[in-house]
């Protein structure tokens, strides 16, 4: 399995005003997600992967970033001229969620012909917005990061919230997900 987490050069400023416990200068100045952090990532990643029975050593991409980026990212790609939390870019055209049988019928076009992996896609989170919404709700930055991690792994897997039967199959699942790694609202 390889999850590849990566921060922007634009978190300098964000890291600068100070409040977050999550990154580690390296010695070129660059921000980089202490190793809890990516700990956090990591444990999530592999707990929706396990959850969903995938049947492949996969490949996830998940990038921090600050509001200005996510924002721009989420105008360009999405036509939403504002920040938000979290975006997911699947690179699986599931017919319905989390069903493999497409990669079986076609693995050129989903595998990682170098890595032998299930290429799942990209996550970006903005961890500005993600601490206000600690905040808001009342809970951790780590939690928040665990909880935006699981939410976008499910939509790697197909699955979405676009009406209200789907957003409550989202929900139980995040939850199944987040607690059994323990990330609970009442973790730290």
């Amino acid at each position: 399995m390889s999850i590849y987490i990566d921060c922007t050069d634009e978190l300098r400023a964000v890291i600068a005003d100070g409040g977050y416990d999550c990154f580690e200068e390296l010695s070129d100045d660059t921000p980089s997600l202490s190793d809890e952090y990516k700990h956090i990532i990591s444990d999530i990643v592999e707990a929706a992967i396990a959850f969903v029975k995938c049947p492949y050593e996969c490949e996830v991409s998940v990038t921090i970033t600050s509001d200005e980026d996510i924002h721009s990212i989420n105008l360009e790609q999405r036509g939403i001229d504002r920040p938000t939390d979290v975006l997911s870019f699947p690179m699986v055209d599931y017919d319905t969620p989390a069903d493999f049988s497409i990669v079986e019928s076609d693995p050129f076009s989903y595998v990682n012909p170098e890595t032998d992996e299930l290429v799942l896609g990209d996550i970006i989170i903005s961890i500005e917005t993600a601490k206000r919404q600690s905040a808001e709700y009342g809970h951790s930055l780590k939690r928040e990061v665990a909880f935006l991690t699981a939410h976008s792994m499910l939509h790697l897997f197909g699955y979405d919230h676009m009406d209200d039967d789907e957003r409550l199959v989202m929900e139980q699942y995040q939850e199944q997900i987040l607690t059994t790694k323990g990330y609970t609202r009442d973790y730290e």
